[in-house]
């Protein structure tokens, strides 16, 4: 089983990511075909709706506002629960703008089933 912060360090490559195919196949890779994620109000369910989601987050942080995500060094696992905070910083910097706190169920292969998101932290 793939280790708690390898997980977090895949998970926010996916936001980084700026290649559209590329950010597709990770998507695949780290959710089953039927994942969720929520955040606030905001519920998503299957590969479309992920990949429409994390493209808006990246266009909206990476693209437009030049940031980048990284996953914290807390990465921690109990059962299939996988919990670590990540952080967003200037592309050129390493000043915290935000941070998050990101809840994964995850199944015995390790993709995610249902994804947490609670921001700010």
């Amino acid at each position: 089983m793939e280790s708690p912060s390898s997980l977090a360090d895949r998970y926010v490559a996916v936001w980084n990511e700026t290649n559209a195919e590329r950010r597709k196949s990770q998507i695949a890779e780290l959710w089953i075909t039927g994942g969720r994620h929520y955040v606030g109000d905001r519920e998503v369910e299957g590969y479309e709706a992920l990949e429409r989601r994390v493209r808006e987050s990246h266009e909206k942080n990476v693209r437009d506002n030049a940031n980048r995500f990284r996953a914290a060094d807390d990465a921690r696992r109990v059962h299939d629960a996988v919990v670590f905070h990540w952080e967003m910083l200037p592309a050129s910097g390493d000043a915290i703008l935000a941070r998050g706190l990101e809840f994964l169920i995850v199944d015995g292969s390790g993709k995610i089933v249902a994804d947490y998101q609670f921001f700010p932290a």
